[in-house]
Order: C-alpha cells, then structure tokens, then sequence
C-alpha cells in the first residue's frame, strides 16, 4: 500500500492559519511589553515620588514646630529656606501659603505647575496631596502639604491655615522612561520574529495531517483504492486518518466487488452475443430463403415469415450492437486512425445504405476537409444519426460539415423537420435502452444507436450534443478535433523494390 508524504506548500488554510498564529503571537508579545512597560514605569514613578513625598514631609515636620501663629512674612520665609534646603541638590522649588501670605524659595516664581484644585485640597484638607503635570519638555511633581496640629482626645488634627507646597522635575525618571520604551521596542522585535516562527511551525504540524489527508484523497479520485494515512499520535487528527483508513478500506472493498461483478456482467452480455450470432446467421439465411417464396405462400403465412424475417434482422443488429457495447465497456474498443477526407467519406456512408436522394447535404469539397480519424466509426456515427432523424423525425432530413473557425474541430450537424425531442428527453438521449414513451415497450431499433454514436465521438475526443431548432425539428451536433499532423499517405512498396 502507498503511503503518502507531503511537500509543504503555501496555500488559503496554511496561510490563514499563519495569519491567526501570527496575529495571536503579534497580540501576546504587544500586550506582554506594554504590560510590563506600565508596571515598570508606574514602579519608577512610584518610588520616586514615594521618596520625595517621604523627604518632604520629614523636612515640614522639621520645621513646622519653630514657626508660631500668626506668621508674618519673616517667619514664613525663615520656614520656607529650611524646607528647600533639604532638597536644594534636587531643585525643590517651595511655596509656602499663609492666609494673604505667599512666599516661593526662589524670587519671582510664578508656581505655574500648581493647580487651583490642587491648591484648594492642601489649605482645606489634612492630608497630603500631590500630582503629576506635564510641561513643555519634561513632567512635574507638584506636592501639597498642609501643616496641622494635633488635638486632644481621638480628634482629628487641626488645620493650621499654612500648607507648603514642592514641585520636583520628572526628567531623571523621564528619561529612565524613556530608555525603559526603547528597551521594550527592541526586545519586542526578537520576540515578534520568535512568535512568527513558532506560529508557522504549529501551522506546519497542524497542516501536515491535513495535506496528507488531501493528498491521499485526490490519490483515490484517480482510482488509487489502496492509499492510506500513516497515522502518528491519539489527538483529533489522528482520529481522522484512522478513520480516513478505515473508510478507504470498506471502499477498495466494495469497488473491488463492483468491479467483479461489472466484469461478470460485461462477459456474460459478450458471451451471449457471441452465442447467439451463429444460430441468428442460420435463421437469417433460412429467413432470406422463405422471403423468396412468401409470395406462393397464403396470405397469412406469408405475413407471418415477414415478420420472422424483420424480428430475425432486429434481433441480429440488437446482437450486433450489444458486442460493440461490451467493447467500449471492457475498453478493447481502439481507432484506427487514418488521414482521411471528411465530405467524402460522409457521401460514402449515404451511398452505402441508398440515402443520397434521401438526404440533404452541405459538404465541403473534395479534399477540402482532412483529418486523422477512423473512418470505420465515423461512418457508424454518420449512420447511426442520419438513421435516427429519417425513423424518428421528418423530412426533409439535412446533414452538414464544416470546419469550427474558433477550435479547428470538424463539426457535423443532422437535422430533422419533425416535431423535435420533447425536453424532458433531451438528458437522457444518448443512454442505452432509453425509451421516451414508456408505453412503447417495442421500437424499430435496439435503443443502443445513440449510446454506440456518443461512445465512437468520446473515443475520437470529441463531443456531441442534441438539441431542438427554433423552427422546428431535432439537430444533433458533433464536433471531432483534428490532430494537426495527419499521417502521410502509405508509400507504394512496389516502388520502393523497383527502385
């Protein structure tokens, strides 16, 4: 038994399916660097102002206990040295607020970053308070502080009117950020190429039993009954070959029997036909000589050797035509292929069964129209047709040849002016046997002639079609490829030795 191996190729599923891995891949990796990138940055954000927060509130608390109430400016500016001396290498700015009082460690500063909301929380609230501003170039850290006092007993503190507020440049942590984000991107990069890779080898495994699969398939469609999966693994995909096996085996069997029992049946129908033509030739010959003397016979017994004698003829082509078909079902039926002029041997097939008054033609010229053919066949085509149009339709009955100026085919059309082919017919004209009027359970002919006529156009590779005219009547068209190298004309051998 064949088993099947694949060659990977790019195709919809494979691709597809790469997309999807790709995409998840793409998702993970993005979602797991800006995850890791916001807990990174909110960590280093976090501990820094952690850190300023906690100096801050140590050097106010520091300070706050050697500045009584009510404060005047000397005061508050004595209480705001102290506090930015505590962070004068990492550029604190303070202000220090006190009812209509506002003092800044540096001269003129407009304490921008300080928002109203942020403002009102520090003199109102008694906790801290702090928020992040961005600015031109780099963020802020703004911290409010109110300075308060406790109370006795479990109340809360009381608010002293005076909050000091701290602003601290972000750049050190903006830039950490910053080399933090161009980390990332490039870790991000390696990651996405790995995650491409891993999704095309999934894709690769998930794909390979599906190929195979296709692949073996397509083998049995050619008629490769004996192909089956390797099967690996117990998942789902294994499950399928095996029954993929199990299917294809259950199959080779049943197409093995039908092939026996075709066979059996083509032998039986070749055997009794051969079995029938020597007693048909003697009762046809025997019939041939009561025809003869029909006419001094009585009236009755005259009629009934006629009768004899049409069934006998009947009978032999029936035979005749059953031989022909067990051929073309065992495949023994070959051309013999000829460079032969169409338009003439067409006139030969009238002339042989005295149709040429009978029948209209339209033919080319003498060898006007060549091809390789098998002139036996195409004269039981012509036949066959011509036969079927004159039994079954009207005259005047026409048959035509001309040369297909899209293909290069030969085409012969037989047309008919008779009520035409009823269209539930028309499917089934060229199968063996078939009858229109099922009522009709005898016919002039043996119901094999359009089934031989469509076997002899299909082994030349051509095709044949039937259809009604607009006007009325039946047409049967054929269309017959011509070889473009016919076969030189023999060369006469006795020429040859003389020369």
């Amino acid at each position: 038994m064949s088993r099947i191996r694949l060659i990977p190729r790019l195709g919809g599923l494979r691709v597809r399916l790469v997309i999807a891995f790709t995409l998840v891949a793409v998702a993970g990796t993005l979602t797991s660097g800006a995850l890791t990138f916001r807990e990174a940055r909110t960590g280093v954000l976090q501990q820094s102002q952690d850190t300023v927060v906690t100096q801050f509130r140590e050097r106010v608390n520091g300070a706050a206990p050697a500045i009584r109430l009510p404060a005047d400016r000397a005061d508050l500016e004595w209480f705001t040295d102290e506090v930015a001396k505590a962070g004068h290498s990492e550029g604190w700015r303070v202000l220090t607020v006190y009812r209509n009082l506002r003092v800044t460690s540096r001269p003129d500063d407009a304490f921008t970053e300080l928002t109203p909301e942020l403002r009102e929380a520090a003199l109102t609230g008694s906790a801290t308070v702090f928020q992040r501003v961005p600015t031109k170039d780099t963020s802020v850290l703004v911290v409010g502080l109110p300075v308060t006092y406790a109370r006795s007993g479990d109340g809360p503190p009381r608010h002293s009117g005076l909050a000091v507020f701290l602003t601290v440049s972000q750049s050190d942590e903006d830039a950490y950020v910053n080399a933090l984000v161009a980390a990332v991107q490039r870790a991000t990069l390696p990651a996405l190429g790995l995650a491409v890779l891993l999704a095309l080898l999934a894709a690769r495994g998930v794909l390979r039993p599906v190929r195979e699969l296709r692949r073996a398939a397509r083998s049995m469609a050619e008629g490769r009954f004996d192909t089956r999966l390797a099967v690996h693994g117990s998942d789902e995909l294994a499950d399928l070959s095996r029954t993929f096996n199990e299917t294809a085996t259950a199959l080779d069997r049943s197409v093995a029997e039908l092939r026996r029992m075709e066979a059996r049946a083509r032998h039986f129908a070749s055997d009794v036909s051969h079995e029938l033509r020597t007693p048909l030739a003697a009762m046809a010959a025997v019939t041939d000589v009561l025809d003869e003397d029909a006419g001094a016979l009585d009236p009755d017994t005259a009629t009934a050797v006629r009768l004899i004698s049409q069934e006998t003829l009947k009978l032999a082509r029936l035979v005749d035509d059953l031989m022909e078909i067990s051929r073309f079902d065992a495949g023994a039926a070959e051309l013999q292929w000829d460079d032969i002029d169409l338009a003439e041997s067409l006139r030969r097939t009238l002339s042989a069964r005295g149709w040429t008054e009978t029948v209209e033609t339209e033919l080319p010229p003498p060898d006007a129209l060549r091809g390789r053919a098998d002139a036996r066949r195409l004269d039981v085509v012509v036949a066959n047709l011509v036969a079927n149009a004159l039994r079954h339709g009207a005259r005047p009955v026409r048959l035509r040849l001309r040369l297909s100026a899209s293909d290069g085919r030969a085409v012969i059309e037989v047309t008919d002016s008779g009520p035409g082919i009823p269209d539930d017919v028309l499917p089934h004209v060229f199968e063996r046997f078939y009858k229109s009027d099922t009522a009709r359970t005898r016919t002039e002919g043996s119901g094999l002639g359009l089934a031989i006529t469509a076997e002899n156009v299909q082994l030349h590779g051509g095709t044949i079609r039937a259809a009604n005219r607009p006007g009325g009547g039946a047409v049967f068209t054929v269309e017959i490829p011509l070889p473009a190298d016919p076969i030189p004309p023999p060369r006469d051998r006795r020429s040859e030795s003389r020369s």
